[in-house]
């Protein structure tokens, strides 16, 4: 099934934003399902789950509430933002496989820069080895066991830094929002916030780890691999 990807350049968060709920909500008669590629000019968004506390010292930088699931994020100049405008139903898999196909295309895609991206069970997303982000051996920390009756184990965050962010809603099988990886940003507006809810989670960039990549490079390569594994 054909994605046509759509290259946005800088916009701004809340019209595109809108644009995305009414495009999943009005999508005419035999239009084709989108992929837009952005990044957006300076701003928090904070998921259905968001908590005010999360929220450090915004600033000048607007807080614009979303539907999406997950706590507080920053975008910014700099990150490559993918937005997935697709039918989950018509492709044939439930959203957790798709969240699993989204961290897929990051992963691939900071493998082709030499970078080892890595899930963290319990939080979405994907993170890199601050001391090793070249290196391929799996992290030292593992899923624990979650005794029945028990919360689920908190996320072991030992020795890493969150490269890119995930988010989504799905509304009556169509999924707007999607994954945010970082490029070459400036990183202080995350200093602000607790990234997704974590108290001082790291948060880095490609430039961070000594990578030189430029962001349409970035953003070609998220979406053709977007693309691929979307595919069904």
């Amino acid at each position: 099934m054909t994605l046509e990807v759509r290259f946005l350049g800088r916009v701004d968060y809340p019209p595109t934003f809108a644009a995305m709920k009414d495009f999943v909500a009005q999508r005419p008669s035999g239009e084709r399902e989108q992929l837009w590629i952005c990044e957006h000019d300076p701003v928090f968004t904070l998921g259905l789950a968001g908590r005010p506390e999360h929220l450090l010292a915004p600033g000048d930088i607007p807080v614009v509430p979303t539907d999406r699931g997950g706590q507080v994020t920053y975008h910014g100049p700099g990150q490559v933002v993918a937005y997935p405008l697709i039918d989950l139903a018509a492709r044939g898999y439930f959203v957790k496989e798709y969240v699993h196909r989204l961290e897929e295309a990051v992963i691939r895609t900071l493998a082709e820069l030499g970078v080892t991206g890595h899930r963290v069970a319990g939080a979405p997303g994907i993170y890199v080895r601050l001391a090793d982000p070249f290196g391929h051996a799996p992290l030292a920390q593992r899923p624990q066991r979650r005794e029945p009756g028990q919360p689920a184990p908190p996320p072991d965050f030992a020795g890493l830094g969150k490269i890119a962010a995930l988010g989504i809603k799905v509304s009556n099988h169509r999924s707007y929002h999607g994954v945010a990886l970082n490029v070459a940003m400036d990183l202080e507006p995350f200093d602000r916030i607790n990234p997704c809810g974590y108290a001082g989670l790291r948060t880095v960039d490609l430039r961070t780890l000594g990578v030189d990549a430029a962001w349409m490079d970035a953003a070609q390569a998220l979406a053709g691999h977007l693309g691929r594994l979307l595919a069904g």
